[in-house]
């Protein structure tokens, strides 16, 4: 076999080997929401029962208001988890791609590089431009790669802190009747 065609190979199996690995972090993650999901569907019938329980049980208003609050509680518990699977699963995905990248955009480099070096006579001009050209868009990509990072993480704050704000809403609601 000649080189190319094994490199070819060799490339084509580590892309696979690596696209495995991909589809196993993100099956990891779905896992991980749906036992979430499930354990949550549990809890929110046993819970649906007692509070179903505890309005035949009341006496007053109150009594029904003051069910609201754990269930605010228990929703915005689960907000969070389900921020943090995904948080926690597209990072994994992220770095992965990145390392991938920078894998790939390594290996480009050297074989650019090594072409290059049989570039004709006079073609130093159109090589450099090649040279910045592909800096640029590297450097392009990174900041890019940044950006996306910290819209994530601030998307992740956010939902968090709308998560702690709807529950402390609903314990005051349910103090203030």
């Amino acid at each position: 076999m000649t080189q190319p065609a094994e490199q070819f190979l060799a490339a084509a199996n580590t892309a696979m080997a690596d696209l495995n690995d991909m589809a196993t972090t993100a099956f990891t993650g779905f896992e991980k929401l749906v036992e979430l999901n499930m354990s949550t569907a549990k809890t929110a019938l046993a819970d649906a029962a007692e509070q179903l329980q505890a309005g035949f049980a009341a006496k007053a208003p109150q009594d029904l208001t003051a069910a609201a609050q754990p269930m605010a509680e228990k929703a915005a518990a689960y907000g969070r988890a389900v921020a943090g699977i995904v948080t926690e699963t597209g990072a994994a995905l992220s770095k992965a791609a990145e390392a991938k990248f920078a894998d790939v955009q390594a290996q480009a480099m050297a074989n650019i590089e090594a072409a290059m070096k049989n570039a004709p006579a006079g073609s130093e001009d159109a090589v450099a431009a090649f040279k910045r050209a592909m800096t640029t868009g590297q450097a392009a990509f990174q900041t890019a790669q940044e950006q996306a990072k910290q819209a994530v993480d601030a998307a992740g704050k956010n939902f968090s802190a709308v998560a702690d704000m709807s529950a402390k809403a609903t314990k005051t609601a349910v103090r203030a009747k």
